[in-house]
This record gives structure tokens, sequence and C-alpha cells, in this order.
């Protein structure tokens, strides 16, 4: 029997496969329509995210132009408070040139505009050479009238000085008025490079990416800062009002407009990653929910018996009728019942049977349906009874139980056996009597220690004063009234030394946290400089202070850390006096910053240096190596530092081929945390 082939199936129309293919087509023209937009959208957003960089470059600029204009003309005006004698404001104008180099010249002049001292930077070629500055003055004269007329500072409009070298600068000056006793007494004029003005207001990482530039109204470019060419692309234009003068300050990128290819590529192959992640995930969730939930109930079961094997806090679950529904292992060996003898009981047999009607309204009272969660959560503490009969005292905390419906069903307890807790404080308190009662009488002693040695140096000092003035007043002379009153105050301020010792020990006794201010480290050394060296007279040392300049500042108790320098001073000038030969007796008093938050403080000496079996024993208190000493010195040093969150060590410095070897104490103090604000 031969088979019958089957017919085959007719082709579709042409107007069912369009209808067929209609909807793919709308769905790729709505995807590429989505693409375009994005790939739209993504330049338009770098685009202007380049340009509001732009934006925030030019006002940080401005504004820091401003504020450096602002820092020059208040210098100029304390330049001012200097001395009238020519060679004071000679040294202070060169000083102050020599600061900031976009001061080019500053110069005096009389009421009526006449020069009379000038002073030229150093570190640029004098401006008026080629031109004499009578012949350049206009500017000047018109920003001079304005000020002397308003008796404020004004600034002048930019002019161009040529030089010898075929090239010239944009400056502009600025015109302070000086007045005596209320009266107009001259002018002072700084002449300000506009470039070096520029380069001043902008970062290095600023330069690298952006050209900036001052320009008039019309366009002219007056100076620019900056290491590239800007492009034109992303600029930015903002006006920088300063006194007299408006400047246009102009920044233009270095970047270019966003491509196409790379952000094209980027969106497709994000669009495409993402709908094919979402694809996964619809495969996946279906697969995997059941197998995930099944996992995690028998987790959760298991979880749930391993805390109940584990806990020490007893757990109960309770109804809105106050009948128990769960207890957990420890609250059944808490009360001594079975969890069988508790569930479903009420009152609970745990209930002492002469409190039963209060504990039952405390109950009502919490489980009332009205009350806040809030309140519930808040523990209180109660008396319970084990089956043994014996009372014990519980802390009992509690939170509303919650089925899956959102329904409130109850409560949820956690229970806590107190009675250790009550003995361990019953029998803490009584020790707290008796330490008190101790810390007392050792409080005395470690007050009368601590003011003995603190004020040890400061009075020290006022004798050695008191004896110099005693010796002046025998042999005077014409010098002899200004050296007493300069002793007099000497004493007045280490009687006040003492006064401070006096509070701050009593503050370190009570360990109260100390009145701290931020310092420089050069006035800490300083205030100590003058006993240090009124010891080293004595001995033929010679201080070194090794100091950076700016100097870091510190937050400290001033009194207590610069008797710490005057301790460690006077150790190390000690240890040099036997041992070291003249030559080589040399303090050394060093500050570095140790680390951004950390200044580091050293005291070095080349005395004979510190035994083994001695270093052991060096910051205990009472231990010292001199007959005089009281072996409190390095002990309260340490405490000092360490209550300033800082540390005192010491180690040795090696021989060089100029210095002997000695040794080094350091110490460290917290730094300031904000930069000092200069005016």
């Amino acid at each position: 029997m031969t088979a019958v082939p089957l017919p085959a199936a007719a082709p579709a129309s042409p107007g069912l496969r369009v209808r067929r293919a209609l909807p793919w087509a709308a769905l790729v023209l709505l995807l590429l329509v989505a693409q375009s937009l994005l790939v739209a959208l993504t330049i338009d957003y770098e685009a202007s995210r380049k340009q509001e960089q732009v934006e925030a470059v030019s006002g940080a600029a401005a504004a820091q132009l401003r504020h450096n204009v602002g820092t020059r003309l208040q210098e100029l005006q304390a330049l001012l408070w200097s001395e009238v004698s020519q060679p004071q404001w000679q040294r202070d104008a060169a000083q102050l040139l020599h600061a900031h180099p976009d001061l080019l010249r500053i110069e005096r002049r009389d009421a009526d505009g006449r020069i009379l001292e000038a002073t030229d930077s150093a570190q640029q070629p004098p401006l008026f050479t080629r031109i004499p500055r009578a012949g350049l003055s206009l500017d000047s004269e018109l920003a001079c009238v304005s000020a002397r007329r308003n008796l404020t500072p004004s600034l002048s409009r930019s002019y161009f000085v040529p030089r010898d070298d075929g090239l010239g600068i944009e400056v502009i000056d600025a015109c302070v008025p000086v007045t005596r006793r209320g009266q107009l007494d001259g002018t002072l004029v700084a002449t300000i490079g506009l470039s070096a003005l520029l380069d001043g207001a902008i970062t290095a990482e600023q330069s690298r990416v952006h050209e900036l530039s001052l320009v008039e109204g019309d366009g002219t470019r007056l100076a620019r800062a900056g290491l590239p060419r800007g492009l034109g692309v992303f600029v930015a234009e903002r006006p920088v009002d300063l006194p007299g003068l408006t400047l246009q300050l102009r920044v233009d990128s270095t970047a270019t407009r966003p491509q196409l290819i790379p952000n094209l590529a980027t969106a497709l192959v994000l669009g495409l990653s993402l709908a094919l992640f979402g694809v996964v995930l619809l495969l996946a969730r279906d697969v995997r929910r059941r197998a995930r939930a099944e996992t995690q109930l028998a987790e959760a079961l298991a979880l749930r018996k391993a805390m109940e094997d584990s806990l020490v806090t007893g757990l109960r679950a309770r109804g809105l009728d106050g009948r128990l529904g769960y207890v957990n292992p420890a609250f059944c060996a808490m009360v001594g019942y079975s969890a069988d003898e508790l569930l479903g009981t009420y009152p609970p047999p745990y209930w002492p049977p002469e409190m039963r009607d209060e504990y039952a309204q405390r109950q009502a009272r919490r489980l009332d349906a009205g009350q806040s969660v809030a309140d519930a959560r808040e523990g209180y503490e109660t008396l319970f009874q084990r089956k043994s009969g014996e009372r014990f005292p519980v802390m009992i905390y509690e939170a509303p139980l919650v089925d899956g419906g959102g329904r409130h069903t109850g409560w949820m307890s956690a229970v806590v056996d107190v009675s250790a807790q009550r003995r361990v404080e019953e029998l803490s308190r009584q020790q707290q009597e008796r330490l008190q009662a101790a810390a007392r009488l050792a409080t005395v002693g470690e007050m009368a220690s601590l003011l003995s040695h603190e004020l040890n140096q400061p009075l020290s000092a006022i004798a050695s004063y008191a004896s110099g003035s005693l010796n002046l007043l025998q042999q005077p002379d014409a010098q002899t009234p200004g050296q007493l009153q300069q002793a007099m105050a000497r004493i007045a301020e280490q009687a006040e030394r003492a006064g401070r010792v006096i509070k701050s020990v009593h503050n370190f006794v009570r360990r109260r946290e100390q009145a701290h201010e931020v310092i420089s480290t050069e006035r800490l050394i300083d205030a100590v400089l003058p006993l240090v060296r009124l010891q080293a007279r004595k001995s033929g040392t010679r201080i070194a202070i090794d100091v950076p300049h700016p100097s870091p500042r510190v937050k400290c108790d001033r009194t207590m850390v610069e008797q710490v320098l005057l301790n460690l001073a006077r150790n190390g000038i000690q240890a040099m006096e036997e041992a070291t030969p003249l030559p080589a007796r040399v303090l050394t008093l060093r500050v570095r910053q140790a680390q951004p938050r950390w200044v580091a403080f050293s005291v070095i000496d080349h005395g004979p240096g510190i035994a083994p079996d001695v270093a052991q024993r060096l910051f205990t208190p009472f231990f010292t190596t001199r007959h005089e000493g009281m072996g409190l010195g390095l002990s309260l040093c340490r405490t000092v530092i360490e209550q300033h969150g800082g540390a005192l060590d010491f180690g040795v410095t090696p021989a060089t081929a100029s210095e002997p070897a000695g040794t080094e104490f350091r110490f460290t103090l917290p730094a300031d945390s904000k930069p000092e604000q200069r005016a």
C-alpha cells in the first residue's frame, strides 16, 4: 500500500504577513527612537555638565580674585601703621612686596600727590625704566582723587607699562588714603600686575585644563593664565567687581563637544545588556521562586530552633486575653515550670498569689489595644515566683505581636532575671563608698606633690629675678630703672604663671577637661625660652631653636604644655653639666609637622645618655637619679601629654661628624584642624 502525500500548506497572503510584521516593526521603531533619545540626552547631559564645571571654575576664580584684592588692600592699610621713618617704611614695604608676587611697586605720596618714597619688587625688573612714572600717572591720579574724596581704597583702570626687553605688563594701581588725626595726610599707591594676580586666583589643576583671561568690555584681553589654549566650546564670563573697578573674567575650557560614536556605542551596549538582563530575570524568577521560598522556610525554622536553644533570655508570647501562647526553654528554666504547665493558663502560675490582682490590672492596661507601641517597648521591673516558691526580680521588655495580615494579635515579651545584677549593684555600691573615702585621701597627697613640683620652676625664676634686681640696686647706673622694670615685669609674669599652674594642677587632680586654646608652637617656645636660657647661662649651654616658618598651630592647655617643655629642657641642661665638654653643650628645641593631625616636639641634648636599667623606670612616679629631684617631673609630663591625646617617649640621637650622641625626648600634640586665617 503506497502512502499518499499530504497536500502542501497554502502560502500566507501578503496582507497577513504585513499584519504579523507590523507589531515587530513598531517595536523596532520604538527601540530606535528610545536609543536615539538616550544618545541625545547623554550628549546634552555631558555638554551641560562640562559647562557647569566651567561656570563653577569662573565663580571660584572670581571670588578668589576679589578675596586677593581685598587682602592686598587690608595689608596696605596695615602698612600705614608702620613707622614714618624711611628705613622702617622701606623694610615693611619690601617685606610686603616679597610676600606677594603680584605687588610690583609701592609708593608713599603726600596730600598733593607727590611721591615721597617708592619701593619696587625685588622679584621683578623695575617698572618705570622706559617711560617715567609721571607719564603713566593719569589713571592712578583719577583713582587717588576718588580715594581721597571717599576716604576709602580705590583701584584705577588698567594700563600698559612697556619694558626694556620689548615686552610689557598690564597693571592697575591701588590707592589707599592716609589720614592723621582725622585729616587727609597723603596716599599709599600700590601697582598690581594683572597676570600675577590672575595666576594667584587659580589652582594648578584648573590651570592645566582651562584658559583664564581678564578682558575689557570690548573684548580686549588684559591678562591670561593657564597652560593650554581654550577651544572656545565651553566658555563662561563673569564680572569681577572691585573697589572703583570692574573687570570681566573669561574662562575657556580645553574640552571638546561630546562625540556621537562613543556615546552611541555605549547606549547600544547598555540597552542590549539591560534587555538581556531583564529576560534572564523573568525566566529565572519563576523557576527559582518556589525553591527559594522552601529553602528560606527551612532555614527560618532551623534558625528559630537554634535561637530558642541558645538564648539565656526568657521569651513569652501572650494573646490579647493574656493567655500564654509560646514560651522558650530559657523562660521555662527561669520559672521552674514546663511548657505544658504554662501554655494556655491564666493567671500564670509564676505570679505571686498576693500580687495577682495588681498584676491583672497592670496587664489589662498594657494589653489595651489603644496603648502606643512606644510605651509598650519601655521595660518595667516586676517580681516573679519560681515553682519552688522563691521570689526573684525580672526586667520585662514588650513589643506588639502582629500576624501576616497586619493585625495586632498579642504581645511578645523578653524576660531577664536581674537578681544577680541587683546583688552586684549592692556590692558595687558598698565598694564605691570605700573607694571614694580612699580617693579623697589620695587626692590630697597628689595635690600636694603636684603643687610642690610644678611651683618649683616659677618660684625659682621669681627668686632669680629678685636676686638680679637686688644686685642692680646695689650698683645703680643709668640703665638700672629700665632693667628693674623689666625684672619686675618678669616677676609679675612668673607670679601669674604660678597662679595658672595652681589652677591647672587643681583641674589636673580633678581630672576635668582642660580649657584648651589654639596657639602657635613658636609662641609656646618663646614663652619658656627666657627661663631655659637663664638655666643654660649658668652651665654655659647654648640653646638652638629649630621651628619651621610659618610655625604649626596646636590645640592644648598652654600652661601645662609650657611646664612640660620647661621640665624637659631643664633635664637636658642638667644632663650635660658634668659629662659633656663645654663646646658640645647644645640643647635643641625642634618642632615638626609629624602628620596632618599631629605636631611633634623634640628636646635634644648631648649628655651621657640613659642607662638601660634607668630607662625601664624613667616614667615611674617618685623615681629620680638626682639627689634634689622628686621623681615627679617625667611622670607628670607623660600624664599631661596623654591627657591631650598625644604620646611622650625618648630615644638616642646618633653621633655625627659635628655633634656627639645624645638623648631626644619627643612628644606629640594635636594640630589645629582649622587653618590660620590671614588678613
